[in-house]
């Protein structure tokens, strides 16, 4: 069985081809710039090429490139399109709808629609793929993974917030929580390096990058997350503050002559690390720049692991216990500096991080001393995951 996964982005296009007799990878690449001047695409399939320039006026365009690049003679892995099993798409918001990953049909792009308001710069994108490959290939069948779905296990108290009951059922505000396909690989994976069955373990998964959260995964369903309504919330990340007094809003909107929305868009795009280091969003830059005695770089930084460090308190709070936590994403498998000041704040717990065994990047590690709790860094495998979805359910 050949299995197409696709993740596509406002402007770009994630793409791997699965063999799933044994789950290899027999192509990936990327589309970048969609929509604007000097679109280009980067392959790695029977040969390899990076940044090729190709004209992508919509996503449409960039599926057909990359429909025709995967059975090129040259650079493909498919002798023709008739391979293909199956298309999976990663969708952002599915809202309360969506408890799985399901069957794409007309109604389920219909309550996709409806999810536009709660994931206006996300959810488009996905739509518009699935639209494309309908039109493409309108014989394949294809599947919707959903970011949220993981977290419909989240109990009532855990989702609802404090504001009127009424504005949940009028509009369906509550916390959703996101990367649940990436929570998902890696707290199967880490009950794996334990030798347990999921279903008796409580893990602590931190998916830490431009973007980042942090699940309470108890007995293998997520009873808690930190992004919420939308990803605005929980962590300081790249770009988004994360937690802040909603007051705050207001405040600046008066202090400064904007609009609710145009300080919500601060929020988003000018907070997290990059608005207080002043620097960059990218951690890499920010953890080149503290060592300089950079003090907003520095602080940005230590902003971030502490918040980290109290999410993972309060999880373990929330389940009375932890049997393993989980580094994840490109900041959490790459910069031993985070994982260590992280767990720096947890010798409660008796977790002691070995420095040498931690100096590890990308590579599945146990880097605590001990096991009880264990700390793993586990790289992730979203596209795995919806493959493995869209196999089981075509």
């Amino acid at each position: 069985m050949k299995i197409l996964v696709l993740n596509c982005g406002s402007s770009s296009l994630k793409y791997q081809v699965f063999d799933m007799t044994n789950e290899s990878v027999l192509a990936k690449g990327v589309c970048e710039r969609i929509g604007l001047d000097k679109s280009i695409i980067s392959h790695k399939g029977k040969e390899e090429f990076k940044k090729k320039e190709a004209e992508m006026k919509n996503h449409k365009d960039a599926i057909q490139i990359v429909l025709d690049t995967i059975v090129d003679e040259t650079y493909g892995v498919l002798s023709s399109l008739d391979e293909l099993d199956g298309v999976a798409h990663r969708v952002v918001h599915g809202g309360d709808k969506f408890s799985g990953s399901v069957v794409i049909t007309d109604e389920v792009i219909a309550e996709m629609k409806k999810c536009v308001e709660l994931a206006p710069l996300h959810n488009p994108p996905g739509i518009n793929g699935i639209e494309a490959v309908t039109a493409l290939l309108p014989n394949i069948k294809q599947t919707g993974s959903f970011d949220t779905s993981f977290h419909q296990t989240m109990p009532e108290k855990a989702y609802i917030y404090a504001i009127p009951y009424k504005f949940y059922e009028k509009y369906g505000i509550r916390r959703y929580g996101f990367h649940g396909s990436s929570h998902v690989y890696v707290s199967a994976e880490a009950a794996k390096l334990l030798g347990k069955p999921i279903e008796e373990l409580k893990i602590i998964t931190a998916h830490l990058g431009n973007g980042s959260s942090v699940t309470a995964v108890k007995h293998g369903k997520s009873i808690d997350t930190s992004m919420g309504l939308t990803p605005l919330e929980g962590l300081a990340m790249g770009t988004r503050s994360g937690d802040i007094d909603p007051a705050i809003i207001e405040f600046l909107a008066e202090k400064e002559g904007l609009t609710a929305k145009e300080v919500v868009n601060i929020l988003n795009k000018e907070s997290g690390v990059l608005g207080i280091s002043e620097v960059s969003s990218d951690f890499r830059d920010i953890e080149d720049e503290a060592p300089k005695g950079n003090k907003k770089a520095q602080l940005a930084l230590d902003v971030f692991y502490y918040r980290v460090a109290k999410y993972i308190g309060a999880y373990v709070a929330a389940m009375n216990g932890v049997d393993a936590i989980v580094f994840t994403a490109g900041l959490g498998e790459n910069s031993p500096e985070a994982r260590e000041e992280v767990c720096a704040y947890l010798g409660y717990l008796g977790i002691e991080i070995d420095k040498e065994v931690n100096k590890v990047r990308g590579k599945t590690t146990l880097v605590s001393k001990s096991t009880k709790p264990a700390v793993y860094t586990i790289p992730t495998n979203e596209e795995l995951v919806l493959a493995r979805e869209c196999k089981m359910l075509i």
